[in-house]
């Protein structure tokens, strides 16, 4: 499946750290900020949440959901998510069926690991609408939350 700007973002059903099937069509009428990241854990990945953690009202403020999404499993996003405080949901996408539809995931990544999420940002508006795709090739690069900021502003 090809995502492009301007077309209808993917649907999808993911189970949240509290075994929730959360959907993207349950935030029809809000715009949605999608945040795919290698591993819960990680250096970079525990400093870009957190970050999102630390600065959520900026979100709030725009009426934007959050939601981090890697192919962690649904137990350990849980662990992750008590021990760094998030305030918004991290979805298990372990079959690795939603990262593939946003052309978001590593057939090979470090140590031999196949298909894993990379590090990525989506904005959907609230119809549904994906406005701001941005898929980075290297885990070690951040998206640009500048632009996401803007893009987000211009959504509210």
């Amino acid at each position: 499946m090809s995502i492009e700007i301007g077309k209808l973002a993917p649907q999808f059903g993911l189970f949240d750290t509290q075994k929730n099937k959360v959907n993207l069509s349950d935030f029809t009428g809000k715009t949605v900020l999608l945040l795919f990241f290698p591993q819960s854990f990680s250096g970079l990945c525990t400093k870009e949440l957190c970050a999102i953690r630390d600065d959520i009202g900026r979100y709030n403020n725009v009426q934007a959901q959050v939601l981090g999404i890697s192919v962690d499993s649904v137990f350990t996003q849980n662990k992750f998510s008590e021990e760094q405080g998030y305030n918004f949901p991290l979805l298990s996408d372990f079959n690795k069926e939603v990262s593939t539809a946003y052309g978001a995931i590593y057939t090979d990544w470090i140590l031999d690991m196949k298909g894993v999420s990379k590090r990525s940002a989506f904005i959907i508006d609230k119809t549904g609408i994906l406005r701001y795709a941005e898929v980075l090739e290297s885990a070690g690069d951040m998206p640009n939350f500048e632009a996401i900021n803007e893009m987000l502003a211009t959504l509210a």
